[in-house]
């Protein structure tokens, strides 16, 4: 196995687990909407999901790890994404924004803020920020 395969199938593996973080999200109800499955649809698409993988991480979500990313500017766009999936529900509930808090601690941000930061990336979700925006917004958080 060359390098370039090591590093593809490493690539692979973190999507996959992104995905099925964002998959666990959606499931929080028991239910994936229309709106969260064409969010789900795009998200497979922009991480290269094949559709056997997408059916075998709907099957087995809770199975795959939530692996942080190294960079910061990584994590605050998972964040971004799980906080979508939180709005596609259209229910902001308190066990949603628990779990999200465990995955965004899963992802990296400390335990302290956790509740601040999801916060306000669901208030800026909410209010329609875009990639963007959220990343500014969140980093001058702590300015």
């Amino acid at each position: 196995m060359s390098i370039s395969d090591l590093f593809d199938s490493g690539f692979k593996k973190r999507n996959e687990d992104h995905f099925a973080a964002i998959v666990r999200v959606a499931m929080d109800d028991g239910v994936i909407t229309d709106e969260e499955k064409a969010f789900l649809d795009r998200l497979a698409r922009n991480l290269d999901i094949s559709d056997t993988e997408y059916k075998t991480i709907l099957k087995d979500y809770q199975s795959h790890p939530i692996n942080p990313p190294v960079s910061y500017d990584s994590r605050l766009e998972r964040l971004y994404d799980l906080a979508r999936m939180v709005y596609a529900d259209h229910i902001r509930d308190e066990h949603e924004e628990a779990l999200l808090r465990k995955i965004a601690v899963g992802l990296g941000f400390h335990a302290v803020n956790a509740k601040y930061i999801v916060d306000k990336a669901l208030t800026l979700v909410h209010n329609g920020a875009d990639l963007d925006t959220f990343m500014d917004q969140i980093k001058n958080m702590n300015r």
